[in-house]
């Protein structure tokens, strides 16, 4: 009888809470799938098993369906609630993505845009999130704690990543952009860590010959980033926390009609 397969579990931000760890390992018997996994690993810890509709898998970096087979040796991650003309194509294909644990430098969109900008772009659009003291939507299953909270003010936000399947999430999203946009130089710079009040914690650049083409791709972008990066988000009170965001999604929406360059006397 073939011997069963060796499973490394990745878990984060609500699930390693709960868990209390940040890896598990697991042994599951030859063809199973991702589901049958995520059953042996409630199977230990039975608190994990209510957040089943909000979760999503990765096996080895990249999203997976439930009904995947695994491999000996795979690592799954367990995925929880993530924290919403002219050819533009012209000029070199330039494309900065970054994790930083460390705060932004406060002229940051200018320092993007140096990298970026070439004589052929008329558009620069710039996107800077920053941590603010009302709160967000709690992620399923954060509820209580959040109205344990309610009516109280953010000190801090804190933001945790699958690092590695992060930096190819934000890779693919840029190069949906330059397929449907025409942008081939962006930049989405997010933070890791704490970030406190006031700070910034995600910047996002486009560049472009024209205004619609870099609007488009700055507003793809953070909506993408914010729907599919694995990157968690908690919001620290004065006595606790909340985690907040909804489930991922895995692949990117439904493509939406590229802008026409406005003619230009």
């Amino acid at each position: 009888m073939p011997p069963d397969l060796g499973i490394r579990v990745r878990l984060f931000a609500i699930q390693r809470e709960l868990v209390g760890s940040r890896e598990v390992a697991i042994r599951i018997p030859p063809g199973a799938t991702v589901d049958a996994a995520w059953d042996e690993l409630v199977g230990r810890y039975p608190i994990l098993a209510p957040g089943r509709a909000s979760v999503r898998f990765a096996r080895n970096g990249e999203y997976a369906d439930p009904a995947m087979t695994l491999e000996d040796g795979d690592e799954l991650a367990i995925i929880p609630p993530v924290s919403g003309g002219a050819d533009e194509g012209d000029g070199p294909p330039i494309r900065i993505i970054e994790l930083r644990e460390r705060a932004f430098e406060p002229d940051l969109i200018a320092v993007l845009t140096g990298r970026l900008v070439t004589a052929g772009d008329g558009a620069v659009v710039g996107f800077v999130g920053r941590t603010r003291a009302t709160p967000g939507t709690p992620a399923p299953g954060q509820e209580a704690a959040a109205t344990r909270h309610a009516g109280r003010s953010v000190v801090s936000l804190e933001y945790e990543a699958h690092e590695p399947m992060a930096v190819a999430t934000l890779a693919k999203i840029a190069d949906e952009i330059a397929e449907r946009f025409g942008v081939v130089r962006l930049a989405i710079v997010h933070r890791t860590g704490e970030v406190p009040l006031g700070e910034s914690s995600v910047a996002v650049v486009a560049v472009a010959a024209h205004r619609d083409a870099a609007f488009e791709a700055a507003h793809y972008a953070i909506d993408e980033t914010k729907a599919r990066a694995p990157i968690w988000k908690a919001e620290h009170f004065a006595d606790g926390h909340v985690w907040i965001g909804q489930p991922a999604r895995t692949e990117s929406p439904i493509e939406r009609p590229r802008p026409q360059p406005r003619e230009t006397s």
